[in-house]
């Protein structure tokens, strides 16, 4: 009998670095085959771009699959489940799979999904490995507003509970098998204890908690847990099965658009922009490319809270059109014509 394949669920809070881990994990498989499947939130392919950027061979394009503009967790019957079926049956099969879902999705209705009699019987969950921002947090990206925000900082704890992103959160702690504690170059050794110590609080026993930098963790510590988590539901329980009885999730409380510019300001000019916007209108995750005026390259852009990072990954395809798409994330509403404006206008005015 052919043995079950290992799937690697990769899930974490917006913008915690889960497109680096998985773009450090391909080109790192050590030879193995991974068949990769991206969940995004928004309209515009920006993580599957980022991942098809890494020049290796297990970024094979044929061994992407993205499924875009739904959650995985709500379209689990619609897309999650032909989509693994029709994995199986390529005459090729990957040694290993890896999930990367969206950042608003919560892992448990997912992993149930495993228990699907025509999954089941072939693959099975190796684990779930939650990342989480150590330096968001350590900032307390998750208070509900400025107020709580100092009040946090000057008792050191990290999160509001009572918000839709501190339930979230947590629910993406309690379903892992292992938590990657992402961007640990950016907090102190006494600030990355305490985060340390809270995330504790919300992890299940025996949960380890793996340091990371950049994305960074080794395949050999990632892939191989072989702890076949469908069959371990207990104690993973998310927020609204508590509530509800196991019922589903909603996303209301978040609102997603994307926009496009065409090339023309210049890179600070852009970045400036884009730090202003977030701060004025508390965007939580902004991401994907722009077409800088003299560069040959396409700048990837990847900003969490009031951080904005960028980086020329390759270079402008032969008939690809070189202009600025972003794809915004914010808790709902999100003021659309006015970001939308304020950035177009940088354009313009370029």
């Amino acid at each position: 009998m052919t043995s079950k394949i290992p799937t690697t669920v990769i899930t974490g809070f917006l913008g915690a670095g889960k497109t680096t881990l998985v773009r450090h994990l391909l080109a790192h498989a050590k030879g193995k085959r991974i068949a990769l499947i991206i969940n995004e939130f928004g309209d515009i392919g920006v993580d599957k771009d980022v991942l098809a950027g890494c020049g290796d061979e297990t970024c094979r394009e044929e061994d992407m699959i993205e499924l875009a503009n739904g959650c995985i967790c709500c379209t689990v019957a619609d897309d999650f489940i032909p989509t693994m079926k029709a994995i199986l049956a390529r005459p090729d099969r990957p040694d290993h799979i890896v999930i990367e879902t969206s950042g608003l999705a919560l892992p448990q209705p997912l992993i149930r999904a495993f228990n699907w009699p025509e999954i089941k019987a072939e693959v099975t969950i190796d684990g779930v490995v939650t990342v989480a921002d150590a330096a968001a947090l350590s900032e307390g990206r998750f208070a509900a507003n400025e107020e709580a925000v100092d009040a946090q900082r000057r008792l050191d704890e990290m999160l509001d509970h009572e918000t839709p992103l501190g339930e979230l959160f947590e629910d993406q702690m309690v379903a892992a098998d292992m938590i990657v504690l992402n961007k640990t170059d950016l907090v102190d050794p006494a600030a990355l204890e305490a985060v340390e110590t809270e995330l504790k609080k919300h992890m299940r026993p025996g949960t380890r908690i793996v340091r990371a930098a950049n994305g960074h963790v080794d395949t050999l510590a990632l892939l191989g847990l072989g702890m076949s988590t469908e069959d371990n539901l207990a104690g993973r329980e998310s927020h609204h099965e508590l509530e509800h009885d196991g019922e589903g999730h909603e996303h209301d409380d978040f609102d997603s658009f994307s926009l496009t510019i065409p090339s023309g300001p210049g890179r600070d000019q852009l970045l400036a922009a884009i730090a202003d916007t977030i701060a004025a209108h508390d965007v939580l995750r902004l991401k994907g490319f722009a077409a800088i005026p003299g560069a040959r390259a396409r700048l990837a852009i990847q900003a969490v809270g009031p951080r904005v990072n960028a980086y020329f990954d390759r270079d402008w395809a032969e008939g690809e059109t070189r202009e600025t798409r972003l794809v915004v994330i914010g808790e709902s509403p999100l003021a659309r014509e006015t970001i939308e404006a304020n950035l177009k206008k940088i354009a313009e005015a370029a």
